[in-house]
Parts: structure tokens; C-alpha cells; sequence
């Protein structure tokens, strides 16, 4: 739930191009404060990290230097003076913001970046940038999706265990989840579509594309961006990614593998040929993946007389062997199962772009993918519509 959510309130994190250094300048006023108080800014330059400090006078100080195109930063003020590595380990000490912490997510461009703000730095306002103009523009667009984020996630939180492993409860959080994160998507695209030169429309195209991209859906948006956009590194990096999804589009002929099955025996996808074929990427690690299988398991039942069948490819690793054969038992997973047991590195899941799980991809009797990401009630639904009605 954080995952999905954390995109939401922060689109995605540095990108760096390949274009030539340029200098920038910030001023900031925050309050009145004065020594010990300090502030850290960090922010990557090509390859490198760099972290800077300034002494604060009177709540004023700033930073100058030179920035590889628009590039993420973090503005950090340690109000007691203690020094950036104890800053850091004391308000992240898990890997996240404490509630002591204060910091300021923006972007570092060529040019004069103002920072203001009253009291603290995380209620700063930037701007004099194209890129923190449009950043601020944004955020507002996104802040009533992002409220109604925040209040489904509370609503999963405060929800019993028993609630939280009822298949009915996850399957309406998970419809819930869709619609927020359709509501964002139409939000992002309308602005890709009203500022085709901004680099917030390159972070705004890949946060539009998540973790299971539909070719059809971004290909049209990433050719509204200007010319100058796509000959950027991260432009270029873009028209890859899209060229190589259209591998495993929706229409596509779905590309053939062979895995070993849990007895070690070679299994083809494209044995299967002549039924409808779930490909089912998942693994025994994954508590989503192990949270969706009862409704594969309900819907495999339904329909495996009907010409239906699933393969499923595990992520696991060879020293997890064990962990996924048990799963494979407890969950009642009876379809043919297979994998090569190299985690992430699975030759399946690189040839289908699988870049988080659980995730799939339904092909038709004659091997084209017709459908991909169906989770919850989805799945159903589809073959219903393809199959009949499921009847005792």
C-alpha cells in the first residue's frame, strides 16, 4: 500500500541527462533563524552526489553551482547545528522521514531558485524555475487525488487482521486503489498534454506508466513532447522502453520460453497453444502475490474446464527452492508451475518487462496477449466475457 501511494505524493525520484553542466543559484529565508541552525542541500551532478551546506543568518542563506538539467533535490535544515551525518541517521533512521525532520523536495535547474518560508523549510514555496513553476501547478492539480489516497490508506490500516485476510475486503481495497490511480492518470496526462516542453511531463509520462506500461496508452502521450524533450538522455531512455514493450503489448504474439517445472522437467509456453493461458508472475516472497492467490485459485477452478488453464513463473532464488514449493502446497496453486530460480533475473520476466509482481498477461488459443495486469474481480470479469458464465 505504501508503494503504490508513495507515487502519488512524490512522482519519481532524480533523473539525470546527459546534457551539459549549467549554473543555478538559491536564496531562501526561512524565518529568523541563526547559528547553530544549518542547512544541507543534496542533489546529484552526472554520476556523483554532492551534499553542500550554508550557514543561516536572520533565516537567510543560499547555495550556487551548476546542475546537469533539471535534477531532484533535498533541502535539509539542522536546526541544531549537530552536522549532516547525525542529521540524517537521528530524523531517517529506517530509511524514511521522522516527524522531527524537516525538509524540501525540489528541483535544482539552470537559473535563480527562490525559497521562502515562514517557519519551516517543508513549508517553503519555490519558485523562479520553469520546472518549480510547473512542479507547484502539479501538486495542486494532484492534491484532491492525493487526499483520497491518504484516507484509503487509513482505511486499510485501520481495518482488523481478519479484515485485512478476507479476499472480499482486498479485493474492494484493491478497486478502490484502480480508481484513485486511474483518477491520477487522467490528471497526468491532461498535463503532459497541456505542457508538452516541461520536464515535469517526463516524470509525469513514467509515473503514467508504473510498473506494468500499456504501449498504447504512453506511446501517444510521448509523442506530444517537444523535440527538445526526447533528445534528452532520459527522452531517448523513454523511446526504448516503449519500443521494447511493444513485445508484450495487448495484440502481440506472446514470446515463447522454456522453464523447468518443480520436478525439474522442461516446460514451453508455447505447449499451452489452443487454450486461453494465464501467464502468472509471482513468488513465494511476495506477500501481494501470496494475497492474490485465492482469487486465481477461485477463478482457475471456474474456468478450467472451459478451455482455460495458468502457468505460473516464480520469482524465487535457488535458495528459496523450498519457501516456493510450500507456497505452491499452501496455497493450493494445482496448475503447472515452473521457474529457473534467479529472482528478478528470471529470463521470463525480462523478456515480458516484468518490473514488479504479482503481474500477468492472458493469451488467446493462438498465443496473442490479449490482456495483461488483471488482479482481483478482473480477472474473472474477462474471461466471463470470453468464456460464459461461470455455471455449477
Amino acid at each position: 500500500m505504501k508503494k503504490i501511494f508513495f507515487c502519488l505524493i512524490a512522482l519519481l525520484p532524480a533523473l539525470a541527462f546527459g546534457q551539459a553542466a549549467q549554473p543555478f543559484t538559491i536564496k531562501s529565508k526561512v524565518g529568523k533563524l541563526n547559528a547553530p541552525a544549518k542547512a544541507f542541500l543534496v542533489y546529484r551532478l552526472g554520476a556523483n552526489n554532492v551534499t553542500d551546506s550554508a550557514t543561516i543568518k536572520d533565516g537567510e542563506f543560499g547555495f550556487t553551482g551548476v546542475a546537469m538539467n533539471p535534477v531532484n533535490a533535498s533541502l535539509f535544515i539542522d536546526y541544531k547545528g549537530i552536522g549532516f551525518a547525525k542529521y540524517i541517521a537521528q530524523n531517517f533512521p529506517d530509511g524514511g522521514p521522522s516527524k522531527t525532520a524537516d525538509l524540501l523536495n525540489f528541483y535544482i535547474e539552470k537559473g535563480n531558485i527562490n525559497i521562502t518560508s515562514p517557519d519551516s523549510i517543508a513549508k517553503a514555496d519555490v519558485s523562479g524555475t520553469p520546472s518549480n513553476e510547473d512542479n507547484k501547478k502539479l501538486k495542486s492539480q494532484l492534491k484532491v487525488v492525493i487526499d483520497k489516497a491518504q484516507k484509503i490508506v487509513i482505511e486499510a490500516q485501520a481495518a482488523t487482521p481478519a479484515q485485512q485476510q478476507s479476499p472480499t475486503f482486498q479485493n474492494a481495497m484493491q478497486a478502490k486503489y484502480k480508481a484513485i490511480q486511474l483518477e491520477q492518470k487522467n490528471v497526468l496526462k491532461t498535463f503532459i498534454t497541456q505542457n508538452p516542453n516541461s520536464f515535469l511531463s517526463l516524470l509525469a509520462l513514467t509515473s503514467v506508466s508504473g510498473p506494468a506500461p500499456d504501449v498504447s496508452e504512453v506511446e501517444p502521450l510521448y509523442d506530444l513532447l517537444s523535440a527538445d524533450l526526447k533528445s534528452t538522455e532520459q527522452g531517448r531512455q523513454i523511446k526504448s522502453a516503449i519500443d521494447n514493450l511493444k513485445i508484450t503489448a495487448i495484440g502481440a504474439m506472446a514470446p515463447d520460453f522454456i522453464q523447468n517445472d518443480v520436478n525439474g522437467v522442461p516446460v514451453r509456453l508455447s505447449s499451452f497453444k489452443g487454450k486461453y493461458v494465464l501467464l502468472d508472475f509471482w513468488a513465494s516472497w511476495c506477500p501481494p502475490c501470496r494475497q492474490e492467490n485465492p482469487n486465481v485459485v477461485r477463478t482457475y477452478n471456474k474456468y478450467k474446464n472451459k478451455n482455460f488453464t495458468i502457468l505460473g513463473v516464480s520469482l524465487d532464488k535457488e535458495s528459496g527452492k523450498s519457501a516456493w514449493l510450500a507456497a505452491i502446497k499452501n496455497d493450493g496453486l494445482t496448475w503447472t508451475q515452473v521457474s529457473d530460480l534467479k529472482y528478478w533475473n528470471n529470463l521470463a520476466a525480462t523478456v515480458y518487462g516484468v518490473q514488479s509482481i504479482p503481474q500477468n498477461f492472458l493469451i488467446d488459443p493462438t498465443g496473442k496477449i490479449i490482456a495483461k495486469g488483471l488482479r482481483g474481480d478482473d480477472l474473472d470479469t474477462k474471461l466471463a466475457e470470453l468464456l460464459g458464465k461461470y455455471t455449477n
